[in-house]
């Protein structure tokens, strides 16, 4: 039976946190929330099954930010929603929704606990799909407006802020995999959009810059690819898929250049400029953000436009979300972040955790032991790291509750509390009051 007692073994400088996302948990049919990208895919794709209530956090916030307190964390990420602070236009901001984050971070503060915000996780308002969204470099204009506005309405309320999180959902998973919003599957959308994503991001930094001193980061998701075999073909594969789910963005924001594995392939369909875009792309960030969850195995699968791999899982257990225990490639990425990019960023595991088929019951209990074995893998790789002398931070678990995850609908729980999605009843887990016994 795993516990989570190695929690004090860390610093008492290291943040523990935990992560949420504004379209997961708000509910956008309160306070004058536009709708989204995911509104429309939720539509067409999934049966209309939205963010429409999700878990309320919206009228819930405080009993949330009190749970985050009892839990023994010090920091709380949360997202912006674009469509909450914008839902009409991009001139007239909705009042009822700057004062939803106001009560948020005032909240947050009060209770003494550190506000990590993100600008962007996935909810482009819809308006902008009438000019193809993020394959539009137009796009990233009117991202760094918000980014300003952002800064200009509540940056006295935090020190830290991320620009975007996953860069590679936001274009590949949603323009090439068609996982996710909005659901397209060509390879020349998801190049823009891997270039405009991140070109956002670098105006983002200059805009946030431009009202005050801000310590401005990225949130990657990296994913540990492991060759199905020694052949040469399959080597050469997980290559490709490496330098495009993983160093294209970080090579693009500490290198200032996109990696020549994927360029061979990609580059056909970058914009005439993307290196004068580089220049803004590289601007320098003050930290790293790392979401980490688990491993690819990768297979030579020749294509015709030259994605030259599939991906599988392998035998070693697995998430409710079918993806494997892994817990050596979060140590990987942050010795690979440190000795290859750059060996003075600090480093956030801003994302890690899984989902688990939790149940309810009859005495109103979750045990989700599994869940706990997870955290405890994960952070024995952490403390790992730390005792090496790697600049690891702080670490937040992903999710402070079970919410709308996404193209699952609300079929997956990666939540510490437990949520009924019809009275929006919060009932911590096992694992919420595992980490409270060891934090407080």
């Amino acid at each position: 039976m795993s516990n989570l007692s190695l929690l004090k073994n860390f610093p008492s400088s290291f943040i523990f946190g935990t992560a949420t996302s504004s379209y997961q948990i708000e509910g956008n049919k309160y306070g004058g929330c536009g709708k989204s990208i995911w509104d429309e895919f939720a539509q067409r794709k999934l049966d209309g099954i939205d963010g429409l209530n999700a878990c309320n956090h919206y009228e819930y916030f405080e009993e949330d930010i009190k749970l985050i307190k009892n839990l023994g964390f010090k920091a709380y990420r949360f997202s912006f929603s674009w469509p909450r602070l914008f839902p009409e236009n991009n001139h007239n901001f909705n009042k009822e929704g700057v004062d939803f984050y106001q009560r948020l971070l005032n909240k947050i503060l009060e209770h003494d606990l550190e506000p990590f915000p993100t600008l962007y996780h996935w909810d482009l308002p819809i308006r902008f799909s009438d000019i193809e969204g993020w394959e539009n470099s137009d796009t990233c204009k009117h991202f760094a407006d918000f980014s300003y506005f952002v800064s200009h309405q509540f940056g006295d309320l935090f020190e830290k802020i991320a620009t975007i999180n996953e860069p590679w959902c936001v274009s590949w998973l949603s323009h090439y995999l068609g996982e996710h919003a909005p659901g397209k599957k060509s390879l020349e959308s998801a190049v823009s959009t891997m270039h405009n994503i991140l070109l956002a991001h670098g105006m983002a930094i200059e805009a946030l810059n431009s009202n005050r001193s801000h310590q401005v980061g990225i949130v990657l998701n990296n994913q540990y690819a492991e060759s199905f075999d020694q052949k040469r073909e399959n080597l050469n594969a997980t290559k490709l898929f490496d330098s495009i789910h993983n160093r294209w963005f970080s090579d693009a924001i500490f290198k200032g250049a996109y990696p020549e594995i994927a360029l061979s392939v990609l580059e056909k369909y970058l914009p005439k400029n993307y290196n004068h875009d580089l220049k803004i792309i590289s601007n320098p960030i003050d930290w790293i953000g790392l979401n980490y969850y688990t491993r690819s195995i990768v297979k030579f699968d020749e294509s015709e436009n030259g994605i030259n791999y599939k991906t599988q899982r392998g035998s070693l257990k697995k998430t409710d979300m079918d993806w494997e225990y892994y817990p050596e490639g979060l140590s990987y990425f942050i010795k690979r972040i440190h000795k290859e990019y750059n060996d003075q960023i600090p480093i956030y595991v801003t994302e890690n955790g899984m989902a688990n088929d939790d149940k309810l019951s009859s005495n109103g209990e979750v045990n989700d032991e599994n869940r706990i074995e997870f955290f405890n893998l994960h952070l024995k790789e952490i403390l790992n790291c730390l005792n090496e002398g790697f600049p690891v931070k702080g670490y937040f678990a992903w999710s402070l509750l079970d919410n709308y995850e996404w193209a699952f609908g609300y079929s997956k729980r990666f939540g510490l509390v437990y949520v009924d999605f019809d009275s929006f009843k919060r009932i911590p887990k096992k694992s919420y009051y595992e980490f409270s016994k060891h934090l407080l």
